[in-house]
C-alpha cells in the first residue's frame, strides 16, 4: 500500500513538473507571438539599485508615451507597439544578457540606457540588424552616420554638452577668452559615461588656457564623496562641472553645499532630476543643461494623463508625471515613435523591422509643424537627422534650481562645433581603424516621400 502511494506521489510530481514546463513554454511562446503581432520595442530599464533614482522616472516616461500611442491611436500607423521591460540595474553584464534575451524576438530598436552597455553593443548592431538609440549618451563619435550607420545619439553628444557648458561659463566671464588662467574642476562618474568627455576637456584646457582638475567618483563611492570635495575646497576651482548619474548626483550637490561651494558656479550635464536636489539645504543656484520642457502643459502630456495615468496603466506616481527625467523618457520615446513612423512612410509597410527603422531614424525631421502635430509644440527644439548626421548637435539652454523648481535662465546655446567636430571626426576614424574589419557603410541613403 505504501509503495502504491509513493508511486502515485511520484507520478503526480512528474505530471506537475511537465505541466510547469509546458506552462513556461506556452508563456514564452505567447510572449514571442505577441511580439510578432505588433512592433516589438524592448525597454532596458533600471528600477532597482543605486541608479534607480534616475532610472525609474525615465523608464516611466518612456513606457507611458508609447502606451499612450497604443491607447489613443491604436499604436503607430495602425500597428500596436509591443512593450517589454528588461531590468539591467545599470549593470553592463545584465544589459548584455537583456540584449541576448530580446534579440530573437526581432526588436525594431534597442535603448541600452547606459554608456557601458552601449559600447559593446555597437559592433553587434550591423550584424543583428537592430538599430541602437543612445539618446544623448554613449559614444560621441557614433554621431557619424557614415561610419556608424546603426547607432543614433540625438540630440547632443557628451562633447556637445561640454562645449555648451564651457560656452556658458565663458559668457559669465565676459568671453571665452577670459577662461585663460582660471581653474575648472570636473567631478565625474568614473566609468564610460564620465570618462567620455575627458579627452576633449583636456584639449579645450590647452586651447583656452585654463587649468583642469579631475575628481573621479568610483561607482562604489557615489554616496561617499567627502574626499573629492575636500580636494575641491583645497584646490578652489572657479567653476565645477559635473557628469554624474544615480546616487552620485544628490551626494555631490549635498557635499558641495556642505563646503559652501558657490552653487551658481556649479554646472552639470543634463542628468540631475528634481529628486536629486529637492530638500537639499544650500542647493539653490545649482545649474544644469536641458533641451526640453518640464511639466504637463503640452497636449501630448495631457493625453498621457488621460489615456494612461488616469486609467491606472502607468507605474509612475501622478505627481512625478511631467518632472524633468520623466519628460526625458518621453523625449526618448518620441524618437522611437518617429523612427517607426518614418520607416512605415519610407517602406509602405505597417509591420516594419529593425532595418526599416534604421532608415526611419535617418529621416527624422521634427520641425515645428511636426512637433505641433504630435502635441509637443514648445516642448523641445527642432531636430533633423540625416545619413551622415545621427545626432543633430542641437542647442540647449541652462536652467537653475530656485529652491523649489527648475527655472530656465539662458537662451539656447550652440555647441562649440569648431572644437567638437574635428575631435569627433578624428575619434570616429580612430574607432574604425582600431576595430579591425570595421565595415564600410553599404546601407543606402534614402528619404521619406
Amino acid at each position: 500500500m505504501t509503495k502504491r502511494k509513493t508511486g502515485t506521489a511520484r507520478r503526480a510530481l512528474a505530471a506537475a513538473a511537465l505541466f510547469g514546463a509546458a506552462a513556461l513554454g506556452l508563456a514564452s511562446t505567447a510572449r514571442e507571438a505577441a511580439a510578432q503581432e505588433g512592433v516589438y520595442v524592448p525597454l532596458f530599464t533600471y528600477r532597482t539599485g543605486p541608479f534607480a533614482g534616475s532610472g525609474i522616472p525615465i523608464a516611466d516616461g518612456m513606457r507611458d508615451y508609447l502606451t499612450m500611442l497604443n491607447e489613443r491611436d491604436g499604436g503607430i500607423g495602425g500597428v500596436k507597439i509591443v512593450l517589454d521591460e528588461c531590468e539591467t540595474g545599470y549593470d553592463t553584464k545584465k544589459g548584455l544578457e537583456c540584449y541576448d534575451a530580446v534579440k530573437g524576438k526581432k526588436p525594431v530598436i534597442v535603448n541600452p540606457w547606459s554608456t557601458g552597455i552601449t559600447l559593446p553593443l555597437i559592433p553587434k548592431a550591423s550584424v543583428d540588424k537592430i538599430p541602437i538609440l543612445s539618446m544623448a549618451y554613449g559614444l560621441s563619435a557614433s554621431a557619424r552616420g557614415d561610419i556608424f550607420p546603426w547607432v543614433f545619439n540625438p540630440p547632443d553628444t557628451y562633447w556637445d554638452g561640454l562645449g555648451i557648458i564651457l560656452r556658458y561659463i565663458g559668457q559669465q566671464e565676459g568671453g571665452i577668452e577670459k577662461l585663460k588662467g582660471k581653474k575648472i574642476g570636473y567631478i565625474y562618474f568614473d566609468g564610460g559615461f564620465g570618462k567620455e568627455p575627458i579627452p576633449l576637456f583636456e584639449q579645450m584646457a590647452k586651447d583656452f588656457g585654463f587649468e583642469l582638475k579631475l575628481y573621479p567618483v568610483a561607482p562604489g563611492d557615489m554616496q561617499n564623496q567627502s574626499s573629492q570635495w575636500l580636494s575641491v575646497r583645497r584646490d578652489r576651482p572657479e567653476y565645477m562641472v559635473m557628469y554624474g548619474w544615480g546616487a552620485m548626483n544628490p551626494t555631490a550637490i549635498k557635499e558641495a553645499a556642505k563646503i559652501n561651494y558657490p552653487m551658481e558656479k556649479f554646472v552639470s550635464i543634463w542628468w540631475p532630476g528634481e529628486d536629486d536636489i529637492r530638500g537639499t539645504d544650500g542647493a539653490k543656484g545649482f545649474k544644469m543643461i536641458n533641451w526640453h520642457g518640464i511639466g504637463t502643459d503640452f497636449p501630448a502630456l495631457k493625453d498621457i494623463q488621460k489615456h494612461v495615468v488616469d486609467k491606472g496603466l502607468s507605474k509612475a506616481n501622478k505627481d512625478k508625471v511631467g518632472e524633468l527625467l520623466y519628460n526625458r523618457g518621453v523625449y526618448n520615446s518620441l524618437l522611437i515613435a518617429e523612427g517607426i513612423a518614418q520607416a512605415q512612410k519610407i517602406t509602405g509597410k505597417k509591420m516594419v523591422d529593425g532595418a526599416d527603422v534604421r532608415r526611419g531614424l535617418e529621416n527624422i525631421n521634427l520641425d515645428e509643424a511636426r512637433l505641433k502635430e504630435l502635441g509637443l509644440a514648445g516642448f523641445t527644439g527642432t531636430l533633423k537627422l540625416t545619413c551622415d548626421n545621427h545626432n543633430g548637435h542641437r542647442s540647449a539652454f541652462i536652467q537653475q534650481w530656485d529652491g523649489a523648481k527648475w527655472v530656465k535662465i539662458s537662451d539656447p546655446i550652440e555647441p562649440m562645433a569648431d572644437k567638437v567636430k574635428p575631435a569627433l571626426d578624428a575619434a570616429a576614424q580612430d574607432y574604425a581603424e582600431k576595430n579591425a574589419g570595421w565595415p564600410k557603410r553599404t546601407e543606402p541613403c534614402d528619404k521619406a516621400s
